[in-house]
């Protein structure tokens, strides 16, 4: 069986996406792709063989050979997306986050349930390898009884202030990555305390929000974690994370460009600076999530990223942001 894709968005993301599809998953291809600017949908068309290119996301779902949909669009056309690709009847893969608003996420949630289809969503970074090996030194044992667990999770750079102002915020737009990475290591959180500042660009204080936060986490099995946050680290995309346990510890380091120290009278020193964009990072996470998406529909067996899993970050999103304006932990129940 070939899955056949409608492809809803065709700028940074859907390109990722795209291409993963079309050049590493044999055994599906995209056969429509919809973008409000359409000349982005043709040119993405044009460039990978799409025989259907439009404005109308209904068209693109509803083109009688789609089994499936990717919504690659922005975040507000989620939710909607979702829920007319559930009512065609289409199995949906689906960017985070699936709404800012629970009700929303609620409303499309409850549509996936009464078609029936497939939802996965696109926290990619669970199928990185390091962070996927980490997990298996946790389900293991490797490590014990998981005691502490750190992630650092640095931007090398902040995004546009005009991004900022629609974004929700940093604990919706940079952390939801973290929070979803806390609950795949090390499992439920029942209470966030959250710290923030403005050290990196005022612009960002003024425009309502903060570059700089570190989390603590307090977790349902006893644990406890941190979550380190910058919209700028000066050196590259800095991503690592580390846990410890009763019996060890396993963490990762960055990715580089190449694996070449220099070695001279004065220092001992890496010749290059880590990967600087997170397209580059995760590269190979993007084209794994999609062929477990590809795989889940094509052997009816359960996905691997629930609408579940989507709804329980923007939960922790929300408890971060409250623990911040007012200054105390925020248990989730609350929310």
């Amino acid at each position: 069986m070939t899955l056949n894709f409608a492809l809803i968005g065709a700028g940074r993301i859907g390109k990722v996406h795209a291409q993963a599809v079309m050049t590493a998953i044999p055994e599906a291809r995209i056969v429509s792709v919809a973008d409000n600017d359409l000349p982005a949908a043709q040119s993405l068309a044009q460039t990978y063989g799409i025989p259907v290119f439009t404005h109308n996301h209904l068209e693109a779902i509803q083109q009688a050979d789609v089994n499936a949909v990717i919504i690659a669009s922005s975040t507000d056309t989620h939710a909607p997306f979702i829920i007319d690709a559930a009512r065609a009847g289409r199995h949906i893969f689906c960017e985070k986050p699936i709404a800012a608003q629970l009700s929303t996420i609620d409303t499309a949630l409850a549509a996936v349930d009464q078609a029936g289809v497939k939802l996965q969503i696109g926290f990619n970074r669970r199928f990185d390898p390091s962070f996927a090996r980490i997990k298996q030194a946790i389900e293991g044992g490797e490590i014990g009884i998981p005691h502490l667990l750190h992630i650092i999770s640095r931007d090398p750079g902040p995004p546009p202030v005009a991004y900022i102002r629609v974004s929700g915020g940093i604990f919706f737009d940079m952390t939801i990555h973290d929070f979803d990475m806390a609950r795949f290591l090390f499992g439920d959180v029942e209470e966030i305390y959250a710290a923030g500042g403005v050290l990196v660009d005022p612009a960002i204080g003024e425009a309502g929000d903060i570059d700089t936060a570190l989390i603590t986490l307090k977790f349902a099995n006893g644990a406890i974690g941190t979550i380190d946050n910058s919209r700028k680290a000066i050196y590259g995309y800095d991503q690592r994370v580390e846990v410890f346990g009763s019996r060890g510890s396993a963490s990762n380091t960055n990715l580089y460009p190449d694996a070449v120290t220099i070695s001279d009278g004065a220092t001992v020193r890496r010749a290059s600076l880590p990967l600087n964009f997170f397209l580059e990072r995760y590269q190979e996470s993007y084209r794994a999530e999609l062929q477990a998406f590809v795989r889940a529909v094509v052997e009816d067996a359960p996905v691997p990223v629930t609408g579940q899993d989507g709804r329980v970050p923007v939960v922790m999103a929300m408890a971060a942001k409250q623990s911040y304006l007012h200054n105390r932990p925020v248990r989730l129940s609350e929310i």
